[in-house]
């Protein structure tokens, strides 16, 4: 009985959590770029260039093994298309949250790539379940800089870094 009450308590805390969290993403974004769960993008098969959309002191403290920095505030289209050859190719942008990704991705549209995706609930989603970040020596962190003290709620798992 005890364990039924937990397991309970646990799945109703993490659907509010969802729900909340959609209600967060569909109040900023227009959701015109598809979303890719956490765990669609850390299965083997899912090939993809992961690009990371926060800013140089979100992505030092960490970020997901094998992601691409672009930031945000000084996001350079034209350099970062320079290095993506393929606009078939699968491409996964993500965020603190999945808030700023969305604009990044958009911009990558319109240049006319055609496979690309938002990571739902971006590197918090991530490392709230349970996949590992690395730092900026390609180190395996619990540090994920948590972009301010508002959106830190959003960061269950991990060491918050401001």
């Amino acid at each position: 009985m005890k364990n039924t009450i937990w397991l309970f308590l646990l799945i109703s805390t993490s659907l509010f959590s969802q729900e909340k969290l959609e209600k967060l993403l569909k109040n900023f974004n227009r959701e015109n770029i598809p979303y890719i769960s956490v765990e669609e993008l850390a299965m083997p098969k899912t090939n993809a260039i992961i690009l990371d959309a926060r800013e140089p002191k979100e992505f030092e403290v960490s970020h997901i093994k094998d992601a691409i920095f672009v930031g945000y505030d000084d996001f350079n289209i034209d350099e970062t298309v320079k290095n993506l050859t393929n606009k078939k190719a699968k491409i996964v942008v993500y965020c603190s949250l999945g808030i700023r990704s969305e604009k990044i991705a958009n911009k990558l549209h319109d240049k006319g790539f055609t496979n690309i995706f938002n990571l739902y609930g971006g590197i918090f989603e991530w490392k709230n379940s349970g996949f590992q970040v690395v730092d900026k020596n390609e180190k395996t962190t619990e540090k994920v800089h948590a972009f301010s003290k508002n959106w830190s709620k959003w960061l269950t798992k991990g060491e918050k870094v401001y």
